[in-house]
């Protein structure tokens, strides 16, 4: 049996490990890490505690990843691909319809920001731990936006709006700053605002790919 398997004990591997419980070493280090990473930030997580909590080794590390930096890589990969899966699902089970999904976005959010493990955008919180010339971060995060907008594209083209690319965009837009405001305010009062300007956004939007005047939207 593999020493570091056998040292594997109660914490963050067994409150952040998917799968069974029994998990090979390197795939403990990514758990926590990714736990760590986003809940108390990349420089202020040491490999180190990584390794504690994982119940790992260095060599592990060293000899999976290479190093810090490269783990931070399989962290954001990993997170990216969770989040577009978990909201995406949500979107999805909210409606048998493109446009009933789509309508669904900030509530998707809000299902997110009242699960208990919400730690903002894995990628913005990267990005402003880094200098802005770090051109893998860019990397990653332009490929996690890219399939959020292919993703929102064919929305709103299974809904019928004249110009789905650029409202994705919108979309796109308006969802990474509702992110970003609930992480800095942790305010659910920006959830309101953000299904307000969700429903004018598509309102607008219908209305130029029909033709009709604007209407107010309605609520709060």
């Amino acid at each position: 049996m593999d020493r570091e398997a056998e040292s594997s004990g109660p914490g963050l591997v067994a409150a952040t490990a998917a799968g069974p419980a029994r998990r090979l070493p390197h795939e403990r280090i990514v758990d926590v890490a990714r736990e760590l990473f986003c809940r108390d930030g990349i420089h202020a997580t040491g490999i180190d505690r990584i390794l504690s909590e994982a119940g790992a080794s260095k060599m592990t590390l060293y000899s999976r990843f290479g190093s810090k930096e490269m783990l931070l890589r399989e962290v954001l990969r990993a997170e990216g691909a969770d989040w577009r899966d978990a909201f995406f699902r949500t979107v999805t089970t909210a409606a048998p319809d493109a446009q009933g999904r789509l309508d669904a976005l900030v509530d998707a959010l809000a299902t997110w920001f009242r699960g208990g493990r919400f730690y903002g955008c894995a990628f913005m919180n990267a990005a402003a731990e880094h200098t802005k010339g770090q051109d893998w971060l860019r990397a990653l995060a332009a490929d996690h936006h890219r399939v959020i907008l292919d993703e929102l594209d064919r929305l709103a083209f299974e809904a019928g709006y004249a110009e789905p690319a650029m409202l994705a965009r919108q979309l796109l837009l308006l969802v990474d700053g509702v992110i970003a405001a609930l992480m800095v305010s942790g305010d659910a009062a920006v959830l309101a605002v953000g299904a307000r300007n969700l429903r004018a956004i598509l309102a607008a939007e219908r209305c130029l790919s029909t033709g009709t005047e604007t209407e107010r939207p309605v609520g709060p």
